[in-house]
């Protein structure tokens, strides 16, 4: 199925890494990333909690105006595994 030129993407999803790495790379990238979606007035959606990638690629966006929905599922939110 071949896209249409005149819809645009109004959310994207990311999941990435719950830890920084040790390339200091992944960080930039993780910042740009967020960054850009904010750019393009995307909303976020992430699959993850405070911490790693994933906390940088969400709060890029998030301060720069996007709307960000952490989505963390109940089995792993009671493991505590995936926030502060």
């Amino acid at each position: 199925m071949a896209a249409t030129p005149n819809k645009q993407f109004k959310n994207i999803c990311v999941l990435s890494g719950f830890n920084y790495g040790k390339h200091k790379e992944f960080v930039e990238a993780a910042i740009d990333l967020g960054r850009s979606i904010a750019e393009r007035k995307l909303h976020l959606e992430y699959g993850g909690g405070n911490r790693g990638l994933s906390k940088l690629v969400s709060e890029a966006a998030f301060v720069r105006g996007s709307q960000v929905l952490s989505i963390i599922p109940r089995a792993l939110k009671a493991l505590g595994s995936l926030s502060d």
